[in-house]
């Protein structure tokens, strides 16, 4: 649950994109998103507050030994927030406390053992659907409430040529929705237990074989539906060969769903340095597979006729420099192809069919899709500690049975980036994103509008252990949607101060 995570708790952000099932399995039909928690020795903490009487403070404490590590963090958010709802206007608010424990041990020389638990309990005002005028999204007085648990624990090994990782995890998601008088109108729960088994061995010369196998059990209940479950079982295998500026990897896996049977993928990669030189070229391709979530199939909304989404995409590029710093220059192409894509059929109006007992809408399947494009990156470390950088994307996407474009996928997107660093400590940054028109709907009736946001920040360190910071958000405050009827924050200001020991 996306939701509950805040940025106190995680080092580093990874996007892998593209079909990456053999690696990581069902879900994995268009992207991978890593997050990786925080390790630190010492304390650290900020408080920031601005507009929409926003609080967020945060700390993290930890103790990295010579053979063990441990560390706890804590945050709190609290703001007014503003309406969902694109026409309302009773600003919906929202505050949530989150605990976190990490912690990893060396046993011998090449066997640790880790852990990590993580709870959040928050509170959010939500607004609420109308189906008689006005329709649509309007303010209302509900509210939602959200306590969640996760965690993973495990061993890892590290020896001359074979690592191994062995783990369990488990997420539990608690959700009650309350209308104004503080009466619950839907209630669910749902859990997923996952045992993970991951490692690598190293062959000859540069030849590794990656393999691993899982298991996830996931099951849920709301007010209105019984319990229901599924479990998933997959192994992949994956060989590596690495030589000087030549790297190739190749690999399959098979997994295994208790209601839609087994499915079989494959995905392999490419790149080549060139000699005495930071370009190369690359390329991958890869199959993606994701079964129906439970709520799809089995609630109110759900449809038990759903496919499994299948997917296959491929890129090929050419790449100068790294990312982020120094010149980086970057070119791709790519497409990917998707079958049974699920997507929401809204039922308004609808008597009969798929909407037969589903007048609020339900699932279905978009029999085949394509999306195609191109992306172009640059950056450039100029005078005077200024660095410049921008992206552009062209998405071609398409319900191939219509022929009509993809809901909600923009054609054209770029984000342009500036930031400067000077010797007296002082940091100023901006962005400025810029996304095209699209479609709310697979009918392409209901349009939304391009738009331009802007962002700016600033820091200035006041000594080696105390900063100030600050930022403002959407700084010509445009009124824009990325879904009809939904509203987006507007102009933002916010400050705050970050200390560590």
């Amino acid at each position: 649950d996306w939701s509950t995570l805040s940025s106190g708790t995680i080092a580093a952000i990874d996007v892998l994109r593209g079909p990456n099932s053999v690696i990581w399995g069902s879900e994995a039909i268009g992207g991978v998103v890593n997050l990786t928690t925080r390790r630190q020795d010492g304390v650290t903490g900020s408080v920031e507050y601005g507009s929409r009487d926003t609080l967020f403070a945060q700390g993290a404490a930890g103790i990295d030994g010579n053979r063990y590590a441990v560390g706890l963090t804590a945050s709190h958010l609290r703001t007014d927030g503003f309406s969902s709802a694109a026409n309302g206007k009773e600003a919906d608010g929202f505050e949530q406390t989150a605990l976190g424990v990490s912690g990893f041990v060396e046993l011998t020389d090449t066997v640790e053992a880790f852990a990590t638990v993580r709870y959040s309990d928050s509170d959010a005002e939500i607004d609420g659907f109308s189906f008689v005028p006005p329709f649509g999204l309007v303010d209302s007085d509900d509210s939602q409430q959200t306590a969640r648990w996760s965690g993973t624990t495990g061993f890892s090994y590290y020896g001359t040529d074979l690592t191994l990782r062995a783990a369990y995890a488990m997420s539990e998601t608690d959700r009650d929705t309350l209308n104004g008088a503080g009466d619950s109108t839907f209630a669910s729960e749902g859990r997923s237990d996952q045992v993970v088994l991951r490692g690598e061995y190293r062959l000859i010369g540069g030849l590794t074989a990656a393999f691993g196998a899982e298991r996830e059990w996931t099951e849920y209940r709301t007010t209105f539906d019984d319990e229901a479950s599924a479990t998933i079982t997959g192994g992949y295998v994956q060989l590596g060969w690495e030589l000087g500026r030549f790297a190739v990897h190749v690999g399959s896996r098979v997994d295994d769903h208790s209601i839609f049977g087994t499915n079989g993928s494959y995905g392999g990669d490419v790149s080549y340095r060139f000699l005495n030189s930071d370009w190369r070229v690359r390329g991958s391709i890869g199959e993606g597979f994701k079964a129906p979530t439970l709520f799809q199939l089995y609630s109110d909304f759900g449809n038990r006729s759903l496919e499994a989404e299948e997917s296959t995409g491929f890129d090929i590029g050419i790449e100068k420099g790294v990312r982020g710093r120094g010149t980086h220059l970057s070119a791709t192409l790519f497409r990917r192809d998707s079958e049974d894509l699920i997507d929401f059929v809204s039922c308004f109006g609808v008597v009969g069919g798929i909407c037969t007992d589903r007048p609020f809408g339900t699932y279905d399947n978009v029999g085949r899709a394509r999306s195609q494009g191109f992306e172009l990156e640059a950056g450039a470390d100029l005078l005077g500690g200024l660095r410049l950088a921008g992206q552009y994307s062209f998405v071609d996407s398409e319900d191939r049975g219509t022929g009509l474009s993809l809901a909600r996928r923009p054609r054209h997107s770029a984000t342009l980036f500036a930031d400067w660093s000077s010797d007296a400590g002082l940091s100023i940054g901006a962005d400025l994103r810029i996304v095209g028109a699209s479609f709310d709907d697979a009918a392409n009736t209901v349009r939304l509008a391009p738009y331009e946001v802007l962002d700016i920040r600033a820091a200035y360190d006041l000594t080696d252990r105390l900063q100030l910071f600050g930022r403002v958000e959407n700084v010509f405050d445009d009124q824009y949607q990325t879904a009809a009827g939904y509203a987006q924050a507007g102009r933002g200001v916010f400050a705050g101060i970050r200390a560590g020991l």
